[in-house]
């Protein structure tokens, strides 16, 4: 592998681009080799794999992902980050740094259009905790061709993604994750790896794209169903869905419809079971998109 970046080059780097992380951005830079060298490994990249990485910062992974892909896109909030990333990358990457395009771009708002050349495979991020979610969600909806990926978030935030029904900490993020993609946990990242040091541990997630659960509904539709669901979880989906039917009868209606006892609640369903409540509404959706 290439050269990495430990806390004196990070340190170097940022004193010299005038750069101090803030939480507004999310910013907490790794700073050990080790752990971007695991990350890379755990992603599972193969050659032809066209990474893309979302929140750079100093280019920790990045230069960790260079000798590993094809190509990688790295998406970038912060303007003096992303102009500085391709001479880091140059510097320590060697030859590896052509396979890098930077984009000065909001994750949350890019589309497939502006990376289409080469489109992604494989989405491999030291993600912001502040939008991790909405970010991945995103992504795996504007991306078809992303395959697979593994991310850093919060623990906590972790433990939603890949949590199943019946747990706890089921809820949104985890039934529409499961929409896209199967996902599990892949290992825990402690505080004293980046810079500043964040009070919370992180977690690594792994996914692979699958098809969805249903060609027969739109995933709009189904998402509206999660979310009315989750807005009030201490209810029953007869309460929960009342707003979204059209009256607790039309809910308990189309909830027998799909095979689910009216007086179940949201965190004991499957995304198989959202989709087939949805596709029981008083007024059916589209096909799939």
């Amino acid at each position: 592998m290439t050269g990495l970046l430990g806390p004196a080059e990070i340190r170097e780097l940022a004193a010299r681009l005038g750069v101090t992380p803030t939480k507004k951005l999310g910013q907490n830079f790794v700073h050990d080799p080790n752990t971007v060298r695991r990350i890379v490994a755990s992603a599972g990249l193969a050659p032809d794999d066209v990474a893309l990485e979302v929140g750079p910062g100093l280019g920790s992974l990045t230069l960790a992902l260079l000798p590993a892909a094809a190509h990688v896109h790295a998406v970038e909030l912060d303007p003096t980050l992303a102009a500085a990333l391709p001479e880091t990358a140059a510097r320590f990457a060697g030859p590896d740094a052509a396979r890098l395009t930077v984009h000065p771009a909001d994750a949350l708002r890019v589309t497939a259009a502006e990376l289409a050349d080469p489109a992604p495979t494989a989405l491999v991020a030291n993600l912001p905790y502040n939008v991790a979610v909405p970010v991945v969600l995103h992504l795996l909806a504007e991306l078809p061709t992303l395959r697979h990926g593994l991310v850093m978030v919060q623990k906590e935030v972790a433990d939603r993604l890949v949590a199943g029904p019946g747990s706890k900490v089921y809820g949104i993020p985890s039934v529409k994750l499961a929409w896209y993609a199967r996902s599990r946990a892949a290992g825990k990242v402690p505080p004293n790896v980046f810079w500043p040091v964040p009070n919370v541990d992180s977690g690594l997630v792994a996914f692979t794209r699958r098809e969805p659960p249903r060609a027969d509904v739109r995933r709009e539709a189904v998402f509206a169903v999660v979310d009315a669901a989750f807005a009030q979880r201490r209810k029953t989906l007869r309460a929960a869905l009342a707003g979204w039917a059209g009256g607790a009868d039309r809910a308990a209606a189309a909830l027998t419809a799909a095979g689910v006892d009216p007086g179940a609640r949201g965190e004991s369903l499957t995304v198989e079971q959202f989709a087939a409540v949805a596709a029981s509404a008083p007024t059916a959706p589209g096909p799939a998109q």
